[in-house]
């Protein structure tokens, strides 16, 4: 694909990894709607791009993001406070430019987005993450943080409630009373109490964490089929809210299908040769099952 270019984002193809960046340095990378927007599009554009096998993403400057940009006029959160919604609309009107644009959560569209990826993301949480920018990092697969990162969902301090889909990742990844406990205190903790709290994976020098994000995220993607992954990331992420087990049983089912008369004869072969295998699959050609959902 032709070079990207993003008023506040950075995005580099390296060997495979898309190195993604907030980059508002000056405002400590904090979130605006456009920002919004260019996440939803680079994520998808990753999707399709074959030459990104994984994602890492952050920030520019010696913050992660500091959350909403408050100075906007207006309602900063980007919303038409003219419109009276309710459920029926969220359900019946949501692609409905006037709730689309005046309704939704900004940051629950970046959350969507990356929910919808086809690739690892991988994030270097290099510095303060509060708000959006601690909620954007749970769609992630895995988090890494400096150790001077601070990491906030401090929605209860400012009268608001949490968005960006961070109340359907959080409790799944911290369990549900971990999740009440920060968000309710609405306290900033710090890299090694994130760690602690299963949040973070690992904690880093702030010099060495893109490196190591980068690193591990190479360790995911190396000599592995992008099909396969692919397909794994979306079917954990779909069936750990499965109601019953056969429902991952038929997903389960059309996946081995084909991914055995695809890239699995191939690694097959290279187990059985003794050889690093040679994939020839993309995810930008997923196999006719997929999606097996509509959200």
């Amino acid at each position: 694909m032709a070079d990207v270019r993003y008023n506040t984002l950075g995005y580099e193809i390296d060997d495979g990894l898309l190195q993604l960046r907030l980059s508002r340095p000056a405002q400590l990378n904090a979130f605006t709607v456009e920002m919004a927007d260019e996440l939803v599009d680079a994520y998808r554009r990753a999707s399709a791009d074959d030459a990104i096998k994984a994602i890492v993403l952050s920030g520019s400057g010696r913050a992660f993001c500091a959350g909403m940009d408050l100075s906007v006029g207006g309602n900063v959160f980007g919303l038409d406070e003219a419109l009276a919604p309710d459920m029926a609309d969220m359900r019946e009107r949501l692609d409905d430019p006037a709730i689309a644009r005046g309704v939704r959560d900004t940051g629950g569209r970046v959350a969507l987005a990356m929910f919808e990826c086809l690739k690892p993301i991988v994030g270097a949480i290099n510095g303060a993450a509060v708000g959006i920018g601690a909620t954007m990092t749970l769609p992630m697969d895995f988090r890494l943080a400096s150790a001077d990162a601070r990491i906030g969902f401090v929605f209860g301090r400012l009268g608001i409630t949490p968005e960006a889909c961070s109340t359907w990742f959080l409790p799944r990844i911290v369990g549900l009373e971990k999740a009440l406990e920060w968000l309710y205190s609405a306290r900033i903790l710090t890299a090694e109490e994130a760690m602690a709290g299963g949040l973070v994976r690992s904690v880093h020098p702030a010099d060495e964490l893109v490196e190591a994000a980068s690193a591990f995220a190479r360790t995911l993607i190396s000599d592995r089929s992008p099909i396969s992954v692919a397909l794994i990331r979306q079917m954990l992420y779909h069936n750990i809210g499965a109601g019953h087990p056969m429902e991952a049983h038929r997903v389960e089912s059309l996946a081995m299908f084909y991914t055995s008369i695809g890239d699995g004869r191939e690694g097959v072969a290279a187990f059985l040769e003794k050889r690093k295998p040679r994939f020839a699959g993309a995810a930008s050609a997923m196999p006719p099952f997929y999606p097996w959902t509509d959200g």
